[in-house]
């Protein structure tokens, strides 16, 4: 920082209110005049800073403060004093977000103390982040460091409705990743039509549609590599099978899309153990019915795809048991047939 001179006065006291202030931590005038002379080696008198806080105040800066009337020689005064900082971010919402880095499983190690940093920047020194935790993480994760760049280029394709080009990574059991490929050796390239992108399960997804089909996919962001934005307009979201000839609502297709597997919507109807109705909320949100209850089921229905209905009946098997529809209950019975001839009768 360079040396400090009395033109760089309102500067730093917005810094030291940013600094060392919040609702719980006020300043008055003195502790103003006090850190800039300890700290900053500037002798300010008293009506610099009540009139640099005034310019300050009158800019917009959202600083608060306490009107406190004084009686002095023959006539009274009004100071402000207990003077604090607000900000766009409480306390609770930055380490909010810190915890989402924390147990993202896509941003690499070193790019995730970093946002972690700046997140800890837009508080003040009483702020008790959780960076220190994060930094002695270990890098356990397979990361791509072209993550950041993914989403910038995407962010500008959907904007501008434009096809993108690109390659996708496999992890091998070096554990690296390699671009996929075709049955010639020769590297595959995709070429999609993006909608919109989606974090699920501390992943990050491209909704797009495969050029060639029909229908709606999902790809992971993070195994994304050599994004070109194309020339070419993309399909319109509201043309592809199982849309409801509708653009693409985000809501809808997440709770929809809950492995954010693709394949084709079903409204299924499953019997759940009592005690899972919480997680059935979590999983499918708001919109699921329930039905035929007593003291040990549930019945529910939900809008699915039909891929997603029968990860989540494997996963949960057997306190779930899908009723309808009857293609993915013969789905289940040839997997649990399967199950069986591997572990024994």
């Amino acid at each position: 920082m360079a040396t400090p001179t009395k033109k760089m006065i309102p500067v730093l006291i917005l810094k030291i209110l940013r600094e060392k202030t919040d609702s719980e931590h006020t300043l008055s005038q003195t502790d103003i005049i006090r850190i800039l002379e300890t700290e900053y080696d500037l002798k300010v008198e008293r009506k610099a800073v009540r009139h640099n806080l005034d310019y300050l105040i009158e800019m917009g800066y959202p600083i608060e403060y306490t009107e406190i009337e004084r009686q002095g020689k023959g006539e009274r005064n009004t100071i402000i004093s207990n003077l604090w900082i607000s900000r766009d971010f409480t306390d609770g919402e930055l380490r909010l977000l810190i915890d989402s880095l924390l147990f993202s499983h896509h941003i690499p190690h070193k790019q995730c103390i970093e946002l972690a940093q700046k997140l800890e920047n837009l508080s003040n020194e009483y702020f008790k982040s959780y960076v220190k935790h994060i930094a002695t993480l270990p890098d356990a994760g397979i990361s791509n460091p072209e993550l950041f760049l993914n989403i910038e280029l995407l962010d500008k394709a959907i904007e501008t409705k434009r096809k993108i080009s690109f390659q996708y990574l496999d992890i091998s059991t070096d554990k690296k990743m390699y671009p996929k490929t075709k049955a010639d050796g020769t590297i595959r390239e995709y070429i999609v039509s993006p909608y919109q992108m989606a974090a699920k399960d501390g992943k990050y997804y491209l909704i797009c549609n495969y050029d060639k089909y029909d229908d709606v996919s999902n790809y992971r962001i993070d195994r994304m590599k050599n994004i070109q934005i194309l020339e070419d307009r993309i399909k319109p979201f509201k043309s592809l099978k199982d849309s409801g000839k509708t653009d693409l609502n985000l809501g809808s297709y997440m709770s929809e899309h809950i492995y954010m597997y693709s394949s084709g919507n079903v409204n299924a109807r499953f019997r759940i153990v009592r005690p899972m109705i919480a997680d059935i909320i979590d999983i499918f949100g708001k919109n699921v019915r329930f039905e035929d209850e007593t003291d040990e089921f549930v019945t529910v229905r939900a809008n699915v795809t039909e891929a997603a209905m029968l990860q989540f009946a494997k996963s949960y098997a057997p306190d779930v048991v899908i009723l309808e529809p009857q293609s993915l209950v013969e789905e289940m019975k040839e997997w649990a047939k399967k199950v069986r001839k591997v572990y024994g009768e």
